[in-house]
């Protein structure tokens, strides 16, 4: 029987899944991103982020079990040198996973998978994001502000000159 036996086990004995999932782990840690089928990505992130959330703390102990998992003194490394400074503030949900549809040849459905932090795209993005309204009233009104403002300025760096001389 199944019972409480909910992770997805992947079609593979338990050694050949910790294999697999120690290797996709060492190279999402290496890469920043990775494109895999989706189950895999799912199960990758409940894999990942308990060894990417020890690199939080760098010890020789939390070295030496992260060592344990990945079997990759590279990839050791990166984690706890790059990947967790970027970490360091995050209390949790270190991986994103896309989803990018089917693959032709067999119909799975594809994912990407990628660490949070290092996705300069959806950094990008959220950056962006400043106004969210388009009237046409709002636009008129923000350039006549701009076109004020430098004439403003100038007229302070004028004032601001003049002072020290008086003194």
């Amino acid at each position: 029987m199944r019972h409480n036996k909910k992770f997805n086990h992947l079609s593979r004995k338990a050694s050949h899944r910790n294999a697999m999932l120690a290797n996709m782990t060492t190279s999402l840690i290496l890469h920043k991103r990775i494109t895999t089928t989706l189950p895999k990505a799912k199960a990758l992130r409940v894999y990942a982020e308990p060894i990417i959330n020890r690199a939080k703390t760098d010890t020789t102990e939390s070295r030496r079990v992260v060592f344990s998992y990945l079997q990759n003194k590279y990839a050791v490394t990166e984690l706890f040198g790059e990947v967790a400074t970027k970490i360091a503030n995050r209390p949790g949900g270190y991986t994103r996973i896309i989803k990018l549809g089917i693959r032709p040849s067999d119909a799975t459905p594809m994912a990407f998978i990628e660490l949070v932090d290092f996705d300069e795209n959806m950094a990008k993005d959220t950056a962006k994001k400043s106004r969210t309204r388009r009237s046409r009233r709002s636009t008129k009104k923000a350039e006549d502000a701009k076109a004020e403002a430098p004439a403003a300025e100038v007229a302070e760096e004028a004032a601001a000159e003049e002072a020290p001389k008086s003194e």
